[in-house]
């Protein structure tokens, strides 16, 4: 289904006015034209495929751990419309064949599900399901840290709060490998 671009408009234009405001004012006559940019950008990952990212898988026999950590994002809780952000942590150990995925993917598949209106715990969540469900590996663990703006500029006001999720599937079940991934998480490993 594809986003419905006037319908943003006269949203913002609603909001505008239950707000006080003048939609027609000279800085606002614009506004809901950009708001509903910004939402086409923030909520893309709506009509996008995850999978797709995964079509392609390298084989090389490897059976060792893979970790992409930091990878930033951003996402609108879907409870406030307000924007939380922050990094995410992927590993996972291959399948038994031991075909890979690009790093690059791990990324993508991030923003996929980044963009669409979301609860930290969920994208963690959906993250882990959708390597798991593609890639068929071994084990999977992603481990995600946010700011929600939503707790830092209304209600409870607490400025640097951060949330930490996690979800694990396959070997990652085994304390020693979390254990692993959380050493080398820490940056316990030798740094480049």
């Amino acid at each position: 289904m594809a986003m419905d671009m006037d319908k943003i408009e006269e949203g913002v234009k609603l909001i505008l006015e239950g707000i006080g405001e003048d939609p027609q004012r000279e800085g606002l006559q614009k506004t809901p034209e950009r708001v509903a940019r910004m939402y086409a950008e923030c909520f893309a990952g709506l009509e996008e495929d995850p999978a797709v990212h995964f079509e392609t898988t390298f084989d090389e026999h490897s059976q060792e751990l893979i970790l992409l950590r930091d990878i930033p994002f951003f996402s609108m809780c879907e409870h406030h419309l307000a924007p939380f952000y922050g990094t995410a942590n992927i590993a996972y150990i291959p399948a038994a064949d031991g075909r890979i995925c690009g790093l690059s993917q791990l990324a993508r598949l991030v923003e996929v599900f980044a963009r669409r209106p979301q609860v930290q715990e969920r994208l963690t969540q959906q993250i882990k399901d959708c390597i798991q469900e593609t890639l068929n590996p071994q084990g999977v663990m992603v481990v995600v840290e946010a700011k929600h703006m939503c707790m830092q500029m209304r209600g409870v006001e607490k400025q640097n709060s951060i949330t930490t999720t996690s979800d694990y599937s396959g070997v990652f079940n085994s304390l020693n490998t979390r254990q692993e991934f959380m050493s080398l998480l820490r940056g316990e490993s030798k740094r480049i």
